[in-house]
Protein backbone atom coordinates (compact mmCIF):
# COMPACT_ATOMS: atom_id res chain seq x y z
CA UNK A 1 0.00 0.00 0.00
CA UNK A 2 1.65 3.40 -1.18
CA UNK A 3 0.84 6.61 1.24
CA UNK A 4 -1.31 6.34 4.39
CA UNK A 5 -0.93 2.70 6.44
CA UNK A 6 -3.52 0.71 7.20
CA UNK A 7 -4.71 -1.16 10.02
CA UNK A 8 -6.79 -3.81 10.89
CA UNK A 9 -8.96 -2.81 14.00
CA UNK A 10 -11.97 -5.05 13.61
CA UNK A 11 -13.28 -8.90 12.70
CA UNK A 12 -16.30 -10.24 12.97
CA UNK A 13 -17.13 -14.05 11.64
CA UNK A 14 -20.15 -16.68 11.06
CA UNK A 15 -19.05 -19.29 9.86
CA UNK A 16 -19.68 -22.70 9.67
CA UNK A 17 -16.96 -23.51 12.27
CA UNK A 18 -18.82 -20.87 14.74
CA UNK A 19 -19.72 -17.72 15.05
CA UNK A 20 -17.71 -15.41 16.86
CA UNK A 21 -13.83 -14.90 15.62
CA UNK A 22 -12.34 -17.04 18.78
CA UNK A 23 -14.64 -19.99 18.02
CA UNK A 24 -13.66 -19.74 14.43
CA UNK A 25 -10.02 -19.70 15.37
CA UNK A 26 -10.10 -22.40 17.85
CA UNK A 27 -11.76 -24.33 15.41
CA UNK A 28 -9.14 -24.18 12.79
CA UNK A 29 -6.47 -24.83 15.51
CA UNK A 30 -8.37 -27.96 16.86
CA UNK A 31 -8.32 -28.89 12.92
CA UNK A 32 -12.51 -29.52 13.17
CA UNK A 33 -14.31 -29.74 10.00
CA UNK A 34 -17.41 -27.68 9.90
CA UNK A 35 -18.39 -30.25 6.85
CA UNK A 36 -21.79 -32.58 7.36
CA UNK A 37 -24.65 -33.90 5.65
CA UNK A 38 -27.37 -30.61 4.84
CA UNK A 39 -30.10 -29.88 6.74
CA UNK A 40 -33.25 -31.23 4.60
CA UNK A 41 -34.67 -27.84 4.54
CA UNK A 42 -31.21 -26.58 2.14
CA UNK A 43 -32.11 -29.70 0.29
CA UNK A 44 -35.57 -29.34 -0.26
CA UNK A 45 -37.71 -32.84 0.39
CA UNK A 46 -35.70 -35.99 -0.22
CA UNK A 47 -38.35 -37.14 -2.56
CA UNK A 48 -38.05 -34.78 -5.19
CA UNK A 49 -37.63 -35.48 -8.49
CA UNK A 50 -34.29 -35.53 -9.36
CA UNK A 51 -32.78 -36.31 -6.39
CA UNK A 52 -29.57 -34.30 -4.96
CA UNK A 53 -26.61 -36.24 -5.98
CA UNK A 54 -24.85 -34.27 -3.53
CA UNK A 55 -25.54 -33.82 -0.09
CA UNK A 56 -23.30 -32.83 2.17
CA UNK A 57 -22.10 -28.64 3.07
CA UNK A 58 -20.60 -26.80 5.18
CA UNK A 59 -23.49 -25.13 6.81
CA UNK A 60 -23.77 -22.14 9.12
CA UNK A 61 -25.97 -22.75 12.89
CA UNK A 62 -27.63 -19.38 12.90
CA UNK A 63 -30.70 -18.37 13.72
CA UNK A 64 -31.83 -14.22 12.59
CA UNK A 65 -35.00 -14.00 14.79
CA UNK A 66 -33.20 -12.81 17.99
CA UNK A 67 -30.97 -10.60 15.91
CA UNK A 68 -33.73 -8.32 14.01
CA UNK A 69 -36.79 -6.96 14.61
CA UNK A 70 -39.75 -8.99 12.57
CA UNK A 71 -40.14 -6.18 9.84
CA UNK A 72 -36.59 -5.99 9.26
CA UNK A 73 -35.93 -9.64 9.18
CA UNK A 74 -38.57 -10.02 6.22
CA UNK A 75 -36.44 -7.93 4.48
CA UNK A 76 -33.32 -10.08 4.58
CA UNK A 77 -31.83 -12.87 2.96
CA UNK A 78 -29.92 -14.80 4.76
CA UNK A 79 -26.87 -13.55 3.00
CA UNK A 80 -27.16 -10.15 4.44
CA UNK A 81 -28.21 -11.47 7.98
CA UNK A 82 -24.99 -13.20 7.93
CA UNK A 83 -23.08 -9.42 6.65
CA UNK A 84 -24.87 -7.73 9.28
CA UNK A 85 -24.48 -9.97 12.37
CA UNK A 86 -20.36 -10.19 11.56
CA UNK A 87 -20.01 -6.50 10.50
CA UNK A 88 -21.71 -5.96 14.19
CA UNK A 89 -18.80 -7.94 15.69
CA UNK A 90 -16.34 -6.28 13.79
CA UNK A 91 -17.38 -2.80 15.02
CA UNK A 92 -17.59 -3.45 18.77
CA UNK A 93 -14.23 -5.15 18.84
CA UNK A 94 -12.93 -2.04 16.61
CA UNK A 95 -13.88 0.25 19.68
CA UNK A 96 -15.50 2.38 16.96
CA UNK A 97 -18.72 4.57 17.90
CA UNK A 98 -20.37 6.09 14.99
CA UNK A 99 -22.96 7.31 16.54
CA UNK A 100 -21.54 10.73 17.86
CA UNK A 101 -19.40 11.40 14.33
CA UNK A 102 -20.67 14.66 12.55
CA UNK A 103 -21.90 14.27 8.52
CA UNK A 104 -18.54 15.05 7.33
CA UNK A 105 -16.93 12.33 8.96
CA UNK A 106 -19.48 9.98 7.99
CA UNK A 107 -18.66 10.82 4.12
CA UNK A 108 -15.09 9.50 5.09
CA UNK A 109 -16.32 6.26 6.36
CA UNK A 110 -17.42 3.56 3.85
CA UNK A 111 -18.59 -0.02 2.96
CA UNK A 112 -16.99 -2.32 0.57
CA UNK A 113 -18.21 -6.11 0.61
CA UNK A 114 -17.99 -9.24 -1.92
CA UNK A 115 -20.53 -11.66 -3.01
CA UNK A 116 -20.75 -14.27 -5.47
CA UNK A 117 -24.03 -14.78 -5.61
CA UNK A 118 -26.05 -12.10 -3.35
CA UNK A 119 -29.16 -13.47 -2.09
CA UNK A 120 -29.29 -16.34 -3.42
CA UNK A 121 -32.29 -18.41 -1.03
CA UNK A 122 -34.16 -15.95 -2.15
CA UNK A 123 -33.84 -16.13 -6.14
CA UNK A 124 -34.55 -20.41 -5.01
CA UNK A 125 -37.18 -19.60 -3.38
CA UNK A 126 -38.88 -17.49 -5.85
CA UNK A 127 -38.38 -19.54 -8.29
CA UNK A 128 -39.71 -22.66 -6.49
CA UNK A 129 -42.86 -20.61 -5.57
CA UNK A 130 -43.20 -19.56 -9.15
CA UNK A 131 -42.87 -23.10 -10.99
CA UNK A 132 -43.12 -25.70 -8.67
CA UNK A 133 -46.50 -24.58 -6.57
CA UNK A 134 -47.55 -22.40 -9.61
CA UNK A 135 -48.25 -19.48 -8.02
CA UNK A 136 -48.64 -16.07 -9.46
CA UNK A 137 -46.86 -14.14 -6.38
CA UNK A 138 -43.45 -13.95 -4.84
CA UNK A 139 -42.46 -12.64 -1.84
CA UNK A 140 -42.93 -8.19 -2.15
CA UNK A 141 -39.16 -7.83 -1.45
CA UNK A 142 -38.12 -9.91 -3.41
CA UNK A 143 -36.01 -7.90 -5.64
CA UNK A 144 -34.67 -6.12 -2.59
CA UNK A 145 -33.51 -9.31 -0.97
CA UNK A 146 -31.86 -10.79 -3.92
CA UNK A 147 -29.92 -7.79 -5.14
CA UNK A 148 -25.99 -8.80 -4.59
CA UNK A 149 -25.81 -5.02 -2.88
CA UNK A 150 -28.22 -5.85 -0.41
CA UNK A 151 -26.11 -6.80 2.50
CA UNK A 152 -23.91 -3.74 2.12
CA UNK A 153 -26.21 -1.44 1.78
CA UNK A 154 -28.07 -2.53 4.98
CA UNK A 155 -24.59 -2.22 7.14
CA UNK A 156 -24.24 1.52 5.95
CA UNK A 157 -28.28 1.98 7.22
CA UNK A 158 -27.32 0.46 10.08
CA UNK A 159 -24.55 2.62 11.15
CA UNK A 160 -25.13 5.60 9.04
CA UNK A 161 -22.53 5.37 7.28
CA UNK A 162 -22.25 8.30 4.00
CA UNK A 163 -19.20 7.01 2.39
CA UNK A 164 -18.69 4.60 -0.63
CA UNK A 165 -20.52 2.01 -0.53
CA UNK A 166 -19.80 -0.74 -2.89
CA UNK A 167 -20.11 -4.56 -4.00
CA UNK A 168 -17.94 -6.42 -5.93
CA UNK A 169 -18.95 -10.19 -7.47
CA UNK A 170 -15.44 -11.75 -8.59
CA UNK A 171 -16.88 -15.15 -8.35
CA UNK A 172 -14.30 -16.71 -5.90
CA UNK A 173 -11.94 -13.91 -5.44
CA UNK A 174 -14.84 -11.40 -4.72
CA UNK A 175 -14.47 -10.86 -0.75
CA UNK A 176 -10.39 -10.56 -1.27
CA UNK A 177 -10.86 -7.89 -3.88
CA UNK A 178 -13.38 -5.65 -1.91
CA UNK A 179 -10.78 -5.48 1.16
CA UNK A 180 -7.95 -4.77 -1.18
CA UNK A 181 -9.62 -1.98 -2.84
CA UNK A 182 -11.02 -0.78 0.68
CA UNK A 183 -7.67 -0.61 1.61
CA UNK A 184 -6.23 1.54 -1.13
CA UNK A 185 -8.98 4.10 -1.14
CA UNK A 186 -7.90 4.64 2.72
CA UNK A 187 -4.32 4.49 1.52
CA UNK A 188 -5.19 7.06 -0.71
CA UNK A 189 -6.59 9.87 1.13
CA UNK A 190 -10.39 9.72 0.00
CA UNK A 191 -11.88 7.58 3.06
CA UNK A 192 -10.48 7.23 6.88
CA UNK A 193 -12.28 3.73 8.15
CA UNK A 194 -13.63 1.13 5.49
CA UNK A 195 -16.29 -1.85 6.79
CA UNK A 196 -15.08 -4.40 4.50
CA UNK A 197 -15.31 -8.26 3.34
CA UNK A 198 -18.01 -10.65 2.22
CA UNK A 199 -20.82 -12.70 2.53
CA UNK A 200 -22.17 -15.56 0.93
CA UNK A 201 -25.39 -18.04 1.47
CA UNK A 202 -25.37 -20.66 -1.54
CA UNK A 203 -26.83 -23.76 -0.07
CA UNK A 204 -30.01 -24.03 -1.78
CA UNK A 205 -31.47 -26.86 -3.75
CA UNK A 206 -30.78 -25.36 -7.40
CA UNK A 207 -27.10 -23.52 -6.60
CA UNK A 208 -25.92 -27.14 -5.01
CA UNK A 209 -27.53 -28.26 -8.24
CA UNK A 210 -25.87 -26.20 -10.88
CA UNK A 211 -22.64 -26.50 -8.97
CA UNK A 212 -22.88 -30.61 -8.95
CA UNK A 213 -23.44 -29.85 -13.01
CA UNK A 214 -20.02 -28.96 -13.11
CA UNK A 215 -18.53 -31.55 -11.81
CA UNK A 216 -16.92 -29.84 -9.08
CA UNK A 217 -18.22 -30.82 -6.03
CA UNK A 218 -16.60 -33.82 -3.72
CA UNK A 219 -18.22 -37.02 -3.17
CA UNK A 220 -18.95 -38.17 0.14
CA UNK A 221 -15.77 -40.09 2.24
CA UNK A 222 -17.45 -43.14 3.27
CA UNK A 223 -15.45 -42.13 6.65
CA UNK A 224 -17.54 -39.34 6.86
CA UNK A 225 -18.83 -36.11 5.64
CA UNK A 226 -16.15 -34.33 7.24
CA UNK A 227 -13.30 -36.12 5.69
CA UNK A 228 -14.93 -35.33 2.12
CA UNK A 229 -12.73 -32.06 1.40
CA UNK A 230 -9.25 -32.83 0.93
CA UNK A 231 -6.73 -29.75 -1.01
CA UNK A 232 -3.72 -31.10 -2.18
CA UNK A 233 -4.80 -35.02 -1.32
CA UNK A 234 -4.14 -37.67 -4.22
CA UNK A 235 -7.53 -38.60 -3.42
CA UNK A 236 -9.44 -34.85 -3.81
CA UNK A 237 -12.44 -35.19 -6.03
CA UNK A 238 -13.59 -31.56 -5.67
CA UNK A 239 -15.25 -28.78 -3.28
CA UNK A 240 -17.59 -28.63 -0.62
CA UNK A 241 -19.65 -25.49 -0.84
CA UNK A 242 -19.98 -23.28 2.41
CA UNK A 243 -21.83 -20.28 3.40
CA UNK A 244 -20.84 -17.49 6.48
CA UNK A 245 -19.84 -14.05 6.60
CA UNK A 246 -16.68 -12.66 7.79
CA UNK A 247 -15.86 -8.76 8.32
CA UNK A 248 -12.99 -6.73 8.59
CA UNK A 249 -12.56 -2.54 10.08
CA UNK A 250 -10.22 -1.04 8.14
CA UNK A 251 -8.54 2.15 9.01
CA UNK A 252 -6.34 4.80 8.61
CA UNK A 253 -3.10 3.58 11.37
CA UNK A 254 -2.98 7.42 12.72
CA UNK A 255 -6.76 7.95 13.08
CA UNK A 256 -6.47 3.90 14.63
CA UNK A 257 -3.34 4.96 17.39
CA UNK A 258 -5.17 8.15 18.19
CA UNK A 259 -8.22 6.69 19.48
CA UNK A 260 -5.66 3.92 21.08
CA UNK A 261 -7.32 1.23 19.11
CA UNK A 262 -6.20 -2.44 19.18
CA UNK A 263 -4.32 -2.96 15.68
CA UNK A 264 -4.25 -7.21 14.56
CA UNK A 265 -2.60 -6.44 11.76
CA UNK A 266 -1.50 -4.12 8.61
CA UNK A 267 -3.39 -4.42 5.25
CA UNK A 268 0.15 -4.21 3.85
CA UNK A 269 -0.32 -5.23 0.26
CA UNK A 270 -2.46 -6.47 -2.56
CA UNK A 271 -2.21 -7.70 -5.64
CA UNK A 272 -4.42 -7.90 -8.30
CA UNK A 273 -4.47 -9.70 -12.01
CA UNK A 274 -6.59 -11.36 -14.55
CA UNK A 275 -5.64 -14.88 -16.07
CA UNK A 276 -7.04 -13.99 -19.47
CA UNK A 277 -6.86 -17.45 -20.87
CA UNK A 278 -10.13 -19.39 -19.67
CA UNK A 279 -13.23 -18.96 -17.82
CA UNK A 280 -12.76 -22.06 -15.58
CA UNK A 281 -9.35 -23.16 -16.00
CA UNK A 282 -6.20 -21.52 -13.72
CA UNK A 283 -3.38 -19.88 -14.93
CA UNK A 284 0.00 -20.51 -12.94
CA UNK A 285 0.98 -17.44 -14.52
CA UNK A 286 -2.06 -14.90 -13.31
CA UNK A 287 -1.49 -16.51 -9.99
CA UNK A 288 2.07 -15.92 -9.55
CA UNK A 289 1.31 -12.71 -11.33
CA UNK A 290 -1.48 -11.61 -8.19
CA UNK A 291 1.31 -12.65 -5.35
CA UNK A 292 4.24 -10.71 -6.60
CA UNK A 293 2.10 -7.76 -7.28
CA UNK A 294 1.15 -8.30 -3.62
CA UNK A 295 4.84 -8.61 -2.33
CA UNK A 296 5.64 -5.22 -4.16
CA UNK A 297 2.65 -3.15 -3.13
CA UNK A 298 3.79 -4.75 0.44
CA UNK A 299 7.48 -3.70 -0.15
CA UNK A 300 8.12 -6.89 1.27
CA UNK A 301 10.78 -9.68 -0.24
CA UNK A 302 9.58 -13.14 -0.69
CA UNK A 303 11.17 -14.04 2.68
CA UNK A 304 8.65 -11.75 4.63
CA UNK A 305 5.95 -14.21 4.20
CA UNK A 306 5.83 -16.70 7.03
CA UNK A 307 2.48 -18.05 6.35
CA UNK A 308 0.01 -18.32 2.91
CA UNK A 309 -3.08 -19.10 3.43
CA UNK A 310 -4.28 -21.13 0.18
CA UNK A 311 -7.15 -20.73 -1.97
CA UNK A 312 -6.73 -24.64 -2.11
CA UNK A 313 -9.85 -25.75 -3.67
CA UNK A 314 -9.83 -29.20 -3.75
CA UNK A 315 -10.23 -29.85 -7.06
CA UNK A 316 -8.21 -31.55 -9.47
CA UNK A 317 -7.45 -28.12 -11.53
CA UNK A 318 -6.49 -25.57 -8.78
CA UNK A 319 -4.64 -27.11 -6.87
CA UNK A 320 -1.73 -28.10 -8.36
CA UNK A 321 -1.67 -24.69 -10.59
CA UNK A 322 -1.46 -23.19 -6.98
CA UNK A 323 1.40 -24.91 -6.05
CA UNK A 324 3.37 -24.44 -9.04
CA UNK A 325 2.16 -20.74 -8.90
CA UNK A 326 3.46 -20.49 -4.94
CA UNK A 327 7.38 -21.98 -6.42
CA UNK A 328 7.22 -19.76 -9.22
CA UNK A 329 6.93 -16.69 -7.30
CA UNK A 330 9.29 -17.62 -3.88
CA UNK A 331 11.81 -20.51 -5.85
CA UNK A 332 13.28 -22.73 -3.19
CA UNK A 333 11.77 -20.72 0.28
CA UNK A 334 8.43 -22.36 -0.99
CA UNK A 335 9.42 -25.58 0.46
CA UNK A 336 9.59 -24.03 3.88
CA UNK A 337 6.34 -21.51 4.09
CA UNK A 338 3.92 -23.14 6.00
CA UNK A 339 0.54 -23.44 3.54
CA UNK A 340 -2.37 -24.74 4.24
CA UNK A 341 -6.19 -24.73 3.11
CA UNK A 342 -8.49 -23.75 5.64
CA UNK A 343 -11.29 -25.01 3.18
CA UNK A 344 -10.90 -28.42 4.64
CA UNK A 345 -12.73 -27.30 7.41
CA UNK A 346 -15.13 -24.54 6.46
CA UNK A 347 -16.04 -25.29 2.81
CA UNK A 348 -15.41 -23.15 0.12
CA UNK A 349 -17.77 -20.26 0.84
CA UNK A 350 -17.36 -18.49 -2.56
CA UNK A 351 -17.80 -14.88 -2.79
CA UNK A 352 -16.89 -14.86 1.06
CA UNK A 353 -14.24 -17.20 1.30
CA UNK A 354 -11.35 -14.35 0.64
CA UNK A 355 -12.63 -12.77 3.49
CA UNK A 356 -12.61 -15.54 6.09
CA UNK A 357 -9.54 -16.76 4.86
CA UNK A 358 -7.80 -13.05 5.63
CA UNK A 359 -9.42 -13.13 9.14
CA UNK A 360 -7.44 -16.92 9.71
CA UNK A 361 -4.22 -15.25 8.03
CA UNK A 362 -4.35 -11.84 10.47
CA UNK A 363 -4.95 -14.24 13.51
CA UNK A 364 -2.36 -17.02 12.18
CA UNK A 365 -0.14 -13.67 11.82
CA UNK A 366 -0.81 -12.28 15.27
CA UNK A 367 -1.31 -15.44 17.46
CA UNK A 368 1.78 -17.04 15.79
CA UNK A 369 -0.49 -20.27 15.15
CA UNK A 370 -1.09 -21.83 11.82
CA UNK A 371 -3.85 -24.03 10.95
CA UNK A 372 -3.83 -27.20 9.65
CA UNK A 373 -5.10 -28.45 6.32
CA UNK A 374 -6.92 -31.34 7.81
CA UNK A 375 -7.70 -34.53 5.67
CA UNK A 376 -4.43 -34.45 4.18
CA UNK A 377 -3.27 -38.18 3.90
CA UNK A 378 -1.56 -39.16 1.10
CA UNK A 379 -0.16 -36.12 -0.90
CA UNK A 380 -0.69 -35.55 -4.58
CA UNK A 381 2.72 -35.81 -6.28
CA UNK A 382 2.84 -32.38 -7.65
CA UNK A 383 1.59 -31.29 -4.24
CA UNK A 384 4.86 -30.92 -2.24
CA UNK A 385 4.72 -28.32 -0.25
CA UNK A 386 4.42 -28.06 3.48
CA UNK A 387 0.88 -28.23 4.01
CA UNK A 388 0.80 -28.22 8.14
CA UNK A 389 -0.58 -31.99 7.42
CA UNK A 390 -0.55 -32.69 11.05
CA UNK A 391 -2.40 -30.22 12.65
CA UNK A 392 -2.20 -26.98 13.63
CA UNK A 393 1.49 -25.68 14.18
CA UNK A 394 3.02 -22.89 16.96
CA UNK A 395 5.38 -21.05 14.89
CA UNK A 396 8.31 -18.61 15.63
CA UNK A 397 6.47 -14.67 14.96
CA UNK A 398 7.41 -14.15 11.36
CA UNK A 399 6.87 -10.75 9.42
CA UNK A 400 3.79 -11.03 7.31
CA UNK A 401 1.56 -13.45 5.98
CA UNK A 402 -0.62 -13.93 2.04
CA UNK A 403 -4.10 -15.17 1.65
CA UNK A 404 -4.52 -16.45 -1.86
CA UNK A 405 -7.89 -15.95 -3.48
CA UNK A 406 -8.24 -17.47 -6.63
CA UNK A 407 -11.75 -17.09 -9.08
CA UNK A 408 -13.61 -18.81 -11.94
CA UNK A 409 -13.41 -15.65 -14.59
CA UNK A 410 -9.65 -15.75 -13.15
CA UNK A 411 -9.63 -12.26 -11.17
CA UNK A 412 -6.90 -13.45 -9.11
CA UNK A 413 -6.33 -11.41 -5.99
CA UNK A 414 -3.96 -11.38 -3.06
CA UNK A 415 -3.91 -10.01 0.18
CA UNK A 416 -0.75 -9.33 2.59
CA UNK A 417 -0.81 -8.72 6.33
CA UNK A 418 1.71 -7.42 8.16
CA UNK A 419 2.61 -7.49 12.12
CA UNK A 420 1.76 -4.38 13.64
Amino acid sequence: MSARRVAVTGLGVVSPLGNSVDAFFSSLLEGRSGIARLPSEMRRAEGQDPPLRRHIGAAVDFDGAPLFPAPRLRMLDRVSQFALAAAAQAVQASGLSFAAVDDGARCRIGVHLGTGMGGAQTADDGYYTLYAERSERVKPYSVLMAMNNAAASWIGIEYGLRGPNLTTSTACSSSAVAIGEAGRRIAGGSVDVMIAGGTEAPLNRGTLVAWDAMKTLASEDPAGAGRSCKPFAKDRSGLVLGEGAAIVVLEEWDHARRRGAHIHAELAGYGLATDASHITRPSIDGQADAMRLALDDAGLAADSIGYINAHGTATLANDGVETAAIKQVFGALAFDIPVSSTKSMHGHLLGAAGALEFVASVLALERAMVPPTINLRVPDPECDLDYVAGGARNVSRFVAAMSNSFAFGGTNAVLVCRAA
